[in-house]
Order: structure tokens, then C-alpha cells, then sequence
């Protein structure tokens, strides 16, 4: 028996169909990417430094009143300084924690799936590459949590408690699964980048964590979209319908879980559940930015053929629909002009 002779494994058999080959180039120009310009959180950011120290009753840490649904209540302005402070720092290591946990759940769903790869596939290497970055930022977030000193749970207890389940969804279902990588990674990077191109004081410690996760996850919701504009399309009319329904759904579900504080923080605080509801989601303020953090994935829906008028009131429904962007990382005030 020769080798050309010997059946062929479900690896080898994966291997001869080959990716499409712009897609392809695009994964190792973003591997390439990732090795000549990536970072290290104990390297590039100073931590040591006194300009990053988290001192108490720093006014940096006061809640932005143009970016944050909190910092923009007026309740929140008729509190004493003293406590903007401590809801500011409270509330800002708590998104780096619920970042962590998303982190978290992100690379094992990411190494679920490159252990399913064939070998010589340009998704394995990226896919390996960004889990390796993803560590990186749990180690960041954590600590920039220790820092602050706050002791914070992250993300809603529903979705703590599901993050052991949802990354096996990545060789079961991977498609949802990458839609779900777009639902937690979205949110995330249109706040911190409005947080960067403003103009207001922020604490430095903050800004550093920011500007590092920013730049090295505009590959990583790069490899995403890509993902999913290769696969959508070459599925049949029945699940591409089905896809176009779980999408909003998929965003929706976890933006809540990104982007609402847990019940320990209105607890904590005292906060009146009319301003809670007022906060998520119900001023217009809020409800505006409920819609504008998903412009890109209307994008990519748009460019998939998931956009039919069932799935178009979905997206009406859930809050989450408007104008789609004209091109990915479209700022929101270019969007608005």
C-alpha cells in the first residue's frame, strides 16, 4: 500500500477545500500583523509610574456626562463629589472585569475551534494569535481591577454563569458563535474609542488600557466580519433567514450582559430603579446609543443578505436598528453629519 493510497483523514479531506484566496491573504496579513506589532500589558504600560497611581478622591474618575448613561443623569450630578468618585472608579473596574470574563470566554471558544482546524489553515494560526493577545488582556483588565482596588463581579449573573457553556458553541455552532464574538467585542471597542477621541479628563491608567486593547482588537473584529462574510453567503436560503433572525437577537442579548452594570451596583450606590430604567434603556440618550454601538454589524447584515424585512423589525423591535455604516470603525459623528 502506497501513501497515495491510504484513506484520507476528515483533516486531509478539510484540507482540499481550500479557503477563498482574498480571505486567505487576509488571515496572514493579520497573523503577519500580529507578530511585527502586537503588546505586552507589564511592558507597555508603566504601571509604576505616578502618573497612572489611583489615588483616592481623584476627580478623573468622575463619569463622563457626554459618553456614560450613568455620568449623564442628573441624579448622578446631585451627588456629592466624594461619591461620583467612588461610582466612577466602581463602575470603570467593573467593565474592565466584565472585559476579562468575555476575554475568557473568547479564548476558549477560540482554541474549541482552532482544534478543530486542518493543519497548514491560515484560520488556525490567526485564531491561535488572537487567543494569545486575548490572554494578554485578562491580564491587563485584571490588573488595572487590582489597581483600583474595587471588588467587582463583572457581567450579569446569567451570563456568569452560562460562560462555561458558550464556548463550545464554537465547533457546535460557529457561526452564532462568532456572531456573539462581534456582540461582546463591538460594544466595547465604539465606547472606548468615543472615550479616546474625547476631549474630556479622563485618568491615565484608563486611557493606557484603553489604547492598547483598541489597537490590537480592531484585528481581532477584522477576523470576524471576514469570517462571517465567507461563510453567510454559502449557506442555503432556510438557514440564512435563521441566521438573519439570531443576529439582532445575538447583539441584543449581549449588550446587556457587556454593557449594564450588575444589581450589586445600584444596591451598593442607592440608586432609584426609576433612574436605573431610565439609564438602560429608556432615556433617549441611552436608547441612541443602544443603536449606534451595532452600525457595523448592520453593516455586515447589509452585505450578507441578512437584512429582510422580517429580520429588519427584529432589529426594530430589540431597539438596535438605524443607519448602517458606510464603512467599518465609521465614527458616530461622521455618522450623524
Amino acid at each position: 500500500m502506497t501513501l497515495s493510497s491510504l484513506p484520507l483523514t476528515h483533516a486531509a479531506r478539510m484540507r482540499r477545500r481550500p479557503l477563498p484566496e482574498g480571505y486567505e491573504q487576509n488571515l496572514r496579513d493579520l497573523s503577519e500583523a500580529s507578530v511585527q506589532r502586537n503588546f505586552d500589558p507589564y511592558l507597555d504600560i508603566d504601571w509604576d509610574s505616578p502618573q497612572l497611581a489611583v489615588v483616592p478622591n481623584d476627580p478623573r474618575w468622575v463619569l463622563s456626562e457626554r459618553i456614560d448613561p450613568i455620568g449623564r443623569t442628573q441624579w448622578y450630578k446631585d451627588q456629592p463629589l466624594e461619591k461620583q468618585i467612588a461610582m466612577g472608579m466602581w463602575r470603570q473596574a467593573n467593565v474592565a472585569k466584565v472585559g476579562l470574563q468575555f476575554e475568557s470566554v473568547l479564548i476558549r471558544g477560540l482554541m474549541q475551534y482552532t482544534a478543530a482546524q486542518p493543519n497548514d489553515s491560515a484560520e488556525f494560526r490567526y485564531a491561535t494569535h488572537e487567543a494569545k493577545e486575548e490572554c494578554n488582556h485578562t491580564l491587563m483588565f485584571q490588573e488595572f481591577i487590582n489597581r483600583i482596588g474595587m471588588d467587582v463581579p463583572g457581567g450579569q449573573w446569567w451570563f456568569r454563569k452560562l460562560s462555561m457553556f458558550i464556548p463550545l458553541a464554537a465547533t457546535t455552532f460557529p457561526t452564532i458563535f462568532y456572531m456573539g464574538v462581534l456582540g461582546g467585542e463591538e460594544p466595547i471597542d465604539h465606547i472606548q474609542k468615543q472615550f479616546l477621541r474625547s476631549t474630556e479628563g479622563q485618568h491615565p491608567a484608563m486611557t493606557a488600557v484603553m489604547q492598547l486593547h483598541v489597537a490590537e482588537e480592531a484585528r481581532h473584529i477584522s477576523f470576524a466580519h471576514q469570517r462571517l462574510e465567507q461563510v453567510i453567503p454559502t449557506r442555503g436560503m432556510f438557514p440564512r433567514f435563521m441566521l438573519s433572525l439570531a443576529l439582532p437577537i445575538v447583539m441584543r442579548v449581549l449588550l446587556s450582559a457587556i454593557a449594564v452594570p450588575p444589581r450589586q451596583f445600584r444596591r451598593r450606590f442607592d440608586i432609584p430603579r426609576d433612574v436605573w430604567r431610565e439609564m438602560y434603556w429608556r432615556s433617549p440618550e441611552s436608547k441612541e446609543t443602544k443603536r449606534d454601538v451595532f452600525g457595523d454589524v448592520r453593516l455586515l447584515a447589509q452585505r450578507t443578505k441578512l437584512m429582510n424585512p422580517v429580520s429588519r423589525l427584529a432589529w426594530r423591535i430589540l431597539g438596535i436598528d438605524g443607519r448602517a455604516s458606510r464603512f467599518r470603525s465609521e465614527p458616530t459623528y461622521a455618522a450623524a453629519a
